[in-house]
């Protein structure tokens, strides 16, 4: 029997470092299944979903946690039951702007009261190309809820655009 595993993994960012979490996983049998990982801040930050058999389950976990010594830290927690199947629409949205606290606070705030859920988030600050100021993106796959469509929550992102000073694009999205 198998064992599905989802693991956060932080620690100082160093060359071999997914490759060390790959040799102990595969060393007890397992399988890794999905993952999203970045260096952010001199950190490496990731999650990641694997599955193991179930008699390799804490010697696994236990070999993970001796990691810590090297750094890593990796909190892990079993994927029990199955994700219900996904309902609702598709959309990324998309948003740039001068960077400014509460941004992701206040967009959020309007993805949750018309119950979109964010499948995947990806932020970033750069530098604008004419003035040097801070420029704020993001980009977001969602899932609309079966109350709200395309075009509402366009209209409901763009009521607070202006307030942050930003651009938002809401478009039809395909999968992750």
């Amino acid at each position: 029997m198998q064992v599905s595993l989802v693991m956060t993994i932080m620690g100082a960012d160093r060359p071999g470092l997914v490759g060390q979490l790959s040799a102990v996983i595969t060393e007890h049998g397992g399988n890794w299944l999905e993952s999203r990982m970045a260096h952010l801040g001199g950190q490496f930050a990731g999650i990641l979903r694997i599955e193991v058999p179930a008699e390799q389950e804490r010697k696994l976990l236990a070999k993970l946690r001796s990691l810590e010594a090297q750094g890593l830290t990796v909190f892990s927690h079993k994927d029990i039951a199955a994700p219900p199947p996904a309902t609702g629409t598709l959309a990324t949205v998309e948003v740039v702007g001068h960077d400014r606290p509460g941004i992701v606070r206040q967009i959020s705030q309007v993805l949750a009261q018309h119950r979109v859920n964010v499948e995947e988030l990806v932020t970033n600050c750069e530098s604008a190309p004419m003035s040097g100021e801070m420029l704020f993106r993001a980009t977001a796959t969602v899932r609309l809820s079966e109350t709200c469509g395309l075009n509402q929550l366009q209209q409901a992102l763009e009521h607070i655009a202006a307030d942050l000073m930003v651009d938002i694009t809401v478009k039809p999205g395909d999968a992750l």
